[in-house]
């Protein structure tokens, strides 16, 4: 019988788990969970309570995608903070928890943390 290779895991996924066992999303608090690709960004709402996603945003979005932005990628992940922000607040969400997927927090990460903030929403 052949034993299945164990693969490893990358820093980026153990800061997640990490990360994960820490961060809880309610109703009434949901986390913030960002994904970050090569070109784009995205960012959701979580309710981890009932499982589900109450919102979710990214710079694929027609109202961001439209959009000149100076400043490249960094200025259009601060664009989807404020974004996720204004969702948030016609839903009547004030407070989150922000999990960050184990990226570091710089770069589009930060701009997308302070999107939010600017656009409203407390972490």
């Amino acid at each position: 019988m052949k034993h299945a290779k164990k693969e490893k895991m990358t820093g980026r996924e153990r800061r997640a788990k990490r990360i994960r066992r820490k961060v809880f999303g309610t109703a009434q608090r949901p986390r913030l969970s960002v994904f970050r690709s090569l070109k784009n960004i995205y960012a959701q709402l979580i309710d981890d309570e009932k499982g589900v996603s109450i919102l979710g945003i990214s710079s694929l979005a027609s109202e961001i995608k439209g959009q000149k932005f100076e400043g490249g990628r960094i200025s259009v992940a601060n664009a989807v903070g404020i974004a996720v922000a204004e969702k948030a607040k016609e839903k009547g969400i004030k407070n989150i928890v922000f999990d960050r997927s184990g990226y570091k927090y710089h770069g589009r990460i930060r701009a997308l943390a302070e999107g939010t903030r600017k656009g409203g929403l407390n972490f």
